[in-house]
């Protein structure tokens, strides 16, 4: 058992590799046709006399600029590739190929990112002078603050309310929760948190919360009693707005899965045995009904975590990885972009198969032997 255990993650672990590589490619190349990339966008801001802009080249001193500004007489527009060039020293456009990596063609691009990778070298931003590995682990306990009590939260509540619904179908209960169920789901999360905004963070009626971050101002002068409280303060609002449109789906298929597991002969069995509901329930049917609620949770650990957050820490100013993915793609920050991408998908793959691996903690019935082939 043991064996067929360790050669099945093996290969599930060689598998992410092909996985992981085809994700990449495919986004690498969807970039190369995305029109304003960094080169553009330094150009546009050159051709609006934004000087400051070309303080991160080499000799970027005042200089450099006038005698690459719109006024050179260089006629680098007839050769230059790109848009609004026309003016600019073809030396100078080649300089900013080079400072942005794009000096090479795209596939020795492309290799030199994957050999980069393998070693966890993400490359640095090219707006923010960082690397780009530093800058994930920077925003990511914003983003584990927001998906850790949502998970927590979601999980805590959709579970034991799905078994109850279950035990109690097509009762009372069951109708209005359902009810309610449903207008949550209906409610997209981002809609929510500026619904709660409106009402408790002045936007229109209470100030009961504030609006933006995680922390107020000083916080580094609170204790720890105050600090904690200041924090989970600051979480209601996102919070709240993720779990009321996250808590709809696994509930119900919880409530499904029991249902079904419910109906089935060995549950009449343990009855006619004399065992009693609670140890039908949690005995029996609990370990089977939770498989399709564990096939569920490497999706929703992620979208929870990532996904889910982007625009709730947008209308949150909260800075964590979902605002960052989303400013890089805007800024065309392709380092940032394809390394939170990489860092998602690997992070996607190896909830994958620690969902497999609890498969068979929940049921030891399955047989790894048989998967492994």
């Amino acid at each position: 058992m043991i064996g067929a255990m360790v050669s099945y993650v093996l290969k599930r672990l060689l598998l992410m590799i092909p996985t992981i590589f085809g994700i990449l490619l495919i986004s690498f190349i969807i970039i190369q046709f995305v029109p304003g990339g960094p080169v553009e966008r330094m150009i546009a801001q050159l051709q609006g006399h934004d000087t400051s802009a070309t303080s991160r080249f080499a000799g970027g001193g005042q200089g450099d600029v006038s005698s690459t500004g719109p006024g050179s007489a260089s006629g680098g527009a007839e050769t230059s590739q790109y848009r609004g060039a026309q003016g600019l020293d073809p030396e100078f456009i080649k300089k900013l190929e080079k400072m942005y990596g794009f000096d090479k063609p795209a596939h020795e691009r492309f290799a030199l990112m994957i050999k980069n990778y393998l070693t966890f070298n993400l490359g640095e931003s090219y707006y923010r002078d960082v690397d780009v590995l530093s800058l994930i682990l920077e925003k990511m306990p914003v983003s584990i603050s927001l998906g850790l009590w949502t998970f927590i939260l979601i999980y805590t509540i959709s579970i034991p309310l799905g078994i109850r619904k279950a035990v109690r179908d097509g009762s009372g209960f069951d109708m209005w929760t359902s009810a309610v169920i449903f207008v949550g789901y209906a409610i997209p999360a981002f809609v929510m948190g500026i619904f709660l905004i409106v009402i408790f963070a002045g936007g229109r009626y209470f100030s009961w919360f504030p609006l933006r971050g995680l922390t107020s101002d000083g916080w580094e002068n609170m204790s720890f009693f105050d600090w904690a409280l200041d924090y989970l303060w600051h979480l209601v609002l996102p919070v709240t707005s993720m779990v009321i449109g996250g808590f709809a789906s696994l509930t119900m298929l919880t409530k499904n899965s029991f249902l079904d597991e419910i109906s089935k002969h060995y549950v009449l069995t343990a009855r006619a045995k004399g065992l009693t509901e609670k140890q039908v329930l949690y005995g029996h049917v609990f370990r089977n009904a939770m498989l399709i609620v564990i096939a569920g949770f490497p999706a929703a650990f992620v979208a929870i975590f990532f996904t889910s957050n982007m625009l709730i820490e947008i209308i949150f100013s909260l800075d964590g990885l979902g605002l960052l993915s989303y400013q890089s793609v805007i800024n065309r920050d392709y380092p940032v972009v394809l390394g939170t991408l990489y860092f998602f998908g690997l992070i996607s793959l190896v909830m994958h198969l620690v969902r497999d691996l609890v498969y068979v903690w929940v049921d030891p019935r399955i047989d790894f032997s048989s998967r492994a082939t």
